[in-house]
């Protein structure tokens, strides 16, 4: 059983500057996301919290988001390098603008997604789902792990065998965590824990 976050809100969250591996601190929604979901995530497994340890990506804003869950659930903690957000090279911490401007028609053609992986010094889809397969098989018992919006969608679509097109259209929200079991996963958030 693995239980998938994402970091709260940050700042470069609000400007619409893609972070990949560079960072911004959680903005206060953020910490209040971080906080709402470490509460439900301690709903979801109060009965088994000595089982579970917490994988972490190095990030700041993954570290921040951990320090908050750790106040209420007191997990052994790894840090996780192949959690790390997909980098796109020299545009991480760029906005799309940015990117269109500095390197133009490298953006022609691609939609809200596939921009990601044009960069011409960035991790690749076929490297970064690599990545992915290799963290899941590694999973020895249940696991929390926080990590980030694109790497997210590309776990929870290896782990489910999606296409490349359904893995980018997953949606990243920062308000729930997603439970994965059995080959599929699911949304868990405040209406869906207190639905069952």
């Amino acid at each position: 059983m693995i239980y998938l976050l994402r970091h709260g809100e940050t700042i470069w969250n609000t400007l619409g500057r893609f972070q990949g591996q560079r960072d911004s601190p959680l903005t206060e929604r953020g910490v209040q996301q971080a906080d709402f979901v470490a509460g439900l995530l301690r709903k979801e497994i109060s009965d088994n919290v000595p089982s579970f340890e917490m994988h972490v990506s190095p990030l700041g804003r993954t570290r921040e988001t951990a320090r908050r869950l750790q106040r209420v659930l007191p997990l052994a903690t790894h840090e996780d390098a192949r959690l790390m957000e997909v980098s796109v090279g020299t545009w991480d911490g760029l906005t799309k603008f940015e990117i269109d401007n500095e390197f133009p028609g490298m953006l022609d053609g691609s939609d809200a997604f596939d921009w990601y992986f044009r960069s011409p010094d960035g991790e690749s889809f076929d490297a970064a789902c690599g990545r992915a397969k290799n963290w899941i098989a590694d999973v020895q018992g249940p696991t929390v792990a926080i990590s980030h919006g694109l790497f997210g969608r590309l776990v929870r679509g290896v782990y489910s065998g999606l296409s490349r097109r359904e893995m980018l259209d997953l949606p990243v929200p920062q308000d729930g965590f997603y439970r994965l079991y059995e080959g599929e996963f699911s949304f868990v958030d405040g209406a869906a824990l207190s639905a069952q």
